[in-house]
């Protein structure tokens, strides 16, 4: 099985957006960002490897392995460059991109992005990832999202019928698994090679909410020189839900830059 990608406007002249959605989620959690970008913004919208209807497609596994697939992906789509952006685990994946391949990837929008230090709320995310009713994932985002945040106002019904396809919620821990690391008795997430990234050259955004119950907001320190940092105030992970201006803002900028 392919990756699945929604795809917008791909007769545009400009390079496309790749969006890559977090752990659990789909390309549609994308939507309250879109609807803020401009119209005319070609858009490659994955469903990451073992989500969504990427279910059952190849490189189901860690940051490094989708990031591999999400590259094979947009070769074979003949797509030569493009700016990027992911949330949380596809901003570790967009990461790990940016470094892979560096001369295609024209900018780089990271909001609260896996990989920039150890610590996660693994059970948290567990929670979230077993989710399978709407009720159910309502109540596994508000633990990912700031405590005084507005209820979770993105359409669940879609997201639930992707939870329901046989052995999701498997495949979602298997990946879950993939990405944590026990030491000492403490489970955490693994890191990027940060240091790496310094002198890319690739226009970096990078947003974090100031109240990150899954990612500590302290994580942001670790971005590599030269990134612009913007850390929301009283915003919880769930940038795209919480803050979609902010989040389709510095994209906009990202994409003017480059």
């Amino acid at each position: 099985m392919t990756l699945f990608a929604e795809v917008r406007h791909p007769s545009s002249a400009k390079a496309p957006l790749v969006l890559l959605h977090g752990f659990g989620g789909i390309g549609a959690s994308w939507a309250p960002v879109i609807e803020r970008l401009d119209r005319d913004q070609a858009l490659v919208v994955y469903d990451l490897p073992g989500h969504g209807r990427s279910l059952d497609a190849e490189g189901v596994g860690h940051a490094g392995v989708m990031a591999k697939a999400i590259l094979d992906d947009l070769y074979k789509r003949q797509i030569p460059s493009f700016h990027l952006c992911g949330h949380s685990m596809g901003g570790a994946i967009a990461s790990l991109i940016a470094l892979k391949a560096a001369d295609r990837v024209l900018s780089l929008t990271l909001a609260a992005p896996g990989g920039f230090g150890s610590k996660i709320d693994h059970q948290a995310l567990r929670r979230y990832g077993s989710a399978v009713e709407p009720e159910e994932l309502a109540a596994g985002l508000a633990l990912m999202a700031a405590p005084a945040a507005a209820p979770y106002m993105s359409d669940l019904n879609v997201l639930a019928d992707a939870r329901r396809l046989p052995g999701a919620t498997d495949r979602l821990m298997e990946i879950l698994q993939s990405f944590f690391v026990e030491t000492n008795g403490q489970i955490g997430q693994g890191t990027l090679p940060l240091s790496s990234f310094t002198g890319l050259g690739i226009p970096t955004r990078l947003i974090w909410g100031t109240k990150d119950p899954i990612l500590p907001v302290a994580q942001a320190q670790n971005v590599w020189p030269g990134a612009d940092v913007a850390l929301i105030e009283d915003v919880g992970h769930m940038l795209i839900d919480e803050a979609p201006d902010r989040v389709a803002a510095a994209i906009r900028a990202a994409v003017a830059e480059a």
